[in-house]
């Protein structure tokens, strides 16, 4: 009977694997196949993948990534227009969940508020790039419009900016294109954190007479470490990543694109453009970018994790 039983759940468990089976193929195929080959390439003085002949030039492609200032001018731009993505889009989150987490206000109707700030970040990115492109136009657009009209009433001109087309102007528009973008995620996240913390601290933070910024501070901001940490490093990874706006939103012939040019932006030109492709190059941009977002990361969970 003992045997039989065995038996029986042997073959039951060997069953799972057969559950399994496709998403562990699909993995392998579509993630790690790629990555692998993406490593091996970087070895190479591949052109084009999988055409003419390929050798061995080992580090020769990221001694040229390191000492590439093209590829650490793009770096910078990425760094900038994230840096001002994240200040505003952390601030304008934490000052939702202030107001949505204080008692005192009893705020109603979150869920559908959430609904709200989030759906900005279903909409494609090739839908928000020509949404915005036409509404920063600077001949056309209607946010020109809108400031020409206010400059008016009180009897001054307006010359209109090129929000789009200025270098100075460029990289600021799109961080804040990204920041009503994901605004709405950081605020679902951070308010998930709060709605985690016993609603007793906060009572007895108000009896005790402490204001809001206080109990911020002080209670809510220490608790919400974890959902911190998280929403910092991801959002380092996506924006270290930034690709698709400034992509659809710059012209490689505009005054802009200098400003704008991010490092997988970089990345493309050398790995798929017709004309510049170096497919073994491109492949060590992408594990040095790899590299500095471990290494970014590895830091801001060292400092997250610094009193523990």
């Amino acid at each position: 009977m003992k045997k039989e039983k065995k038996r029986h759940l042997k073959n039951y468990n060997n069953a799972g694997y057969l559950f399994v089976l496709p998403f562990v193929v699909v993995f392998l195929i579509f993630s790690v196949y790629p990555v692998l080959r993406t490593l091996y390439f970087s070895f190479t003085n591949a052109r084009i993948a999988g055409v003419g002949d390929i050798d061995f030039v080992w580090f020769e492609n990221y001694k040229r990534a390191i000492t590439d200032k093209f590829f650490w001018k793009s770096l910078w731009n990425t760094v900038r227009i994230w840096g001002v993505n994240i200040i505003l889009q952390l601030g304008l989150a934490f000052l939702l969940t202030i107001v949505f987490s204080d008692i005192k206000y009893k705020m109603k109707g979150l869920p559908v508020f959430r609904i709200i700030y989030y759906l900005p970040n279903l909409i494609a990115a090739t839908s928000i790039a020509f949404l915005f492109q036409t509404l920063l136009d600077w001949r056309y657009g209607t946010f020109n419009q809108i400031i020409a009209a206010i400059y008016k009433l009180f009897g001054a001109t307006y010359n209109p900016i090129d929000w789009l087309g200025s270098s100075a102007t460029a990289g600021n528009a799109i961080a804040v294109i990204q920041t009503w973008m994901w605004f709405g995620n950081s605020f679902i996240m951070l308010m998930a954190g709060v709605q985690g913390i016993s609603k007793d601290y906060f009572e007895a933070a108000a009896i005790d007479g402490a204001g809001r910024w206080t109990t911020f501070g002080k209670i809510t901001l220490p608790l919400l470490k974890p959902i911190l940490l998280y929403v910092a490093i991801t959002s380092l990874i996506g924006g270290l990543q930034l690709f698709d706006l400034p992509y659809l939103m710059s012209n490689p012939s505009s005054a802009s694109y200098g400003s704008v040019n991010t490092a997988v932006m970089y990345l493309y030109k050398f790995g798929f453009t017709t004309g510049t492709t170096q497919t073994g190059y491109a492949s060590a941009i992408a594990y040095v970018l790899f590299a500095i977002i471990l290494g970014v990361s590895l830091v801001q969970l060292k400092v997250f994790n610094k009193e523990d």
